[in-house]
């Protein structure tokens, strides 16, 4: 990895900075955290952090409060969970910046929880007065939140400027080493499997991976766009037509790379239950929701020879039943292959998880925006800014 990881600093007695991602999903009412799988996965920084000497703050964004205080946006179960993970005391700051939170700066060995970065739109409009004032005092900055790496916040790359060093997590480190290998020297065979609605959202993905890939797998309801680009009947799918052209440039340039569904889930109308229908073709008054089995099939073959998958996005209408069938059936595959695989997005790692494999897969992404655009090839400011090695 080119810049610094917190494992090449000495943070004994130092004044940590740690831009965590702690936007959990909350119950209604905001008092209680449905998921604390987030939390759970800063731990290690957090901890190694705390084992060496660091008096260390903690700041994290959650929900879109809009730029003002918002009380079901709170960070403050955040902090009472976190206390139970860690088996010591965290204190909860009124606010991120401010006399009172000054007041409050952790000693080493104690855990200071800023309030939601987000209740002051300067943090998004990254304003340098109110970066300096998050980076006051501090003499170390961690960045161990992935999942807002590509956005150029002041918690993410303002207040860099305003402290000595700054350096990336260990969560941060795991998911530059695992999606960069991925896209620079990949084991190969290496194979994409791409799914999710629209072409548009992944168009650079695809652009990129298909000049790193030895082969892409198209699913979801994007593969009816590149098949109305090859003349093929997709009836009432879903297709882009402003996409049709650059799926023909696409498939004319990587044809032997780029793989299509042969059969396909078909229905009159968008509804789950019953046993689906499977057809080679989309007849003009039905619409495909998933892959059929012989997709799942040559999908099989290709996947299990592969020494790196990379996978983003559903092969159907994931979330209705029995239109999961594709992609649950291909989440067990990926697991099986023996693999290095790389999971990103919501979808996908719901999918692994409902064929109850999530342990099976190498690395399973925490950032969906920002896997995504890593993946496309674009650099993200808030690991651009961190410290070169």
């Amino acid at each position: 990895m080119a810049k610094l990881s917190i494992r090449d600093l000495d943070l004994q007695n130092k004044r940590v900075f740690m831009r965590v991602d702690f936007n959990v999903p909350l119950a209604p009412g905001g008092q209680e955290i449905s998921s604390d799988k987030r939390i759970k996965a800063s731990l290690p920084s957090i901890q190694y952090a705390l084992e060496h000497g660091a008096a260390l703050i903690l700041a994290s964004h959650l929900g879109r409060p809009k730029g003002k205080p918002n009380a079901e946006m709170s960070l403050k179960p955040v902090a009472a969970r976190l206390e139970e993970l860690l088996g010591r005391p965290v204190k909860m700051a009124p606010d991120c910046v401010g006399p009172e939170v000054k007041a409050m700066a952790p000693a080493p060995g104690e855990v200071l929880l800023l309030e939601n970065l987000r209740f002051h739109k300067e943090e998004e409009g990254n304003d340098p007065g109110f970066a300096k004032q998050l980076a006051e005092g501090v003499e170390i900055y961690i960045n161990d939140a992935f999942g807002t790496a590509h956005r150029a916040h002041a918690s993410t790359v303002g207040m860099i400027q305003f402290v000595p060093m700054a350096a990336a997590g260990l969560l941060m480190e795991k998911e530059l080493q695992y999606l960069g290998t991925a896209i620079t020297t990949p084991e190969r065979p290496c194979v994409a499997l791409l799914g999710g609605a629209k072409v548009s959202d992944k168009i650079e993905v695809i652009q990129n991976m298909l000049k790193v890939v030895d082969k892409l797998l198209i699913g979801g309801a994007m593969a009816y766009t590149f098949m109305k680009a090859k003349g093929e009947e997709t009836g009432k799918s879903l297709v882009e037509p402003e996409k049709v052209e650059l799926a023909k440039e696409l498939m004319a340039t990587w044809g032997g790379k780029l793989m299509l569904p042969v059969d396909h889930a078909i229905s009159h109308e968008f509804k789950g239950g019953g046993e689906p229908v499977y057809s080679a073709t989309i007849p003009a008054d039905q619409m495909a929701l998933d892959i059929g089995p012989e997709t799942v099939e040559e999908y099989r073959s290709i996947l299990a020879a592969a020494k790196t998958i990379i996978w983003n996005g559903p092969m159907g209408v994931f979330e209705q039943p029995p239109f999961d069938r594709g992609t649950v059936e291909l989440a067990k595959v990926v697991a099986e292959s023996g693999a290095i695989s790389i999971v990103g997005g919501g979808d996908s790692e719901k999918a692994i998880k409902s064929a109850g494999v999530t342990a099976k897969i190498s690395h399973v992404s925490t950032g969906g925006g920002a896997s995504l655009e890593f993946l496309s090839g674009v650099e993200l400011p808030g690991v651009a800014a961190l410290t070169d090695k």
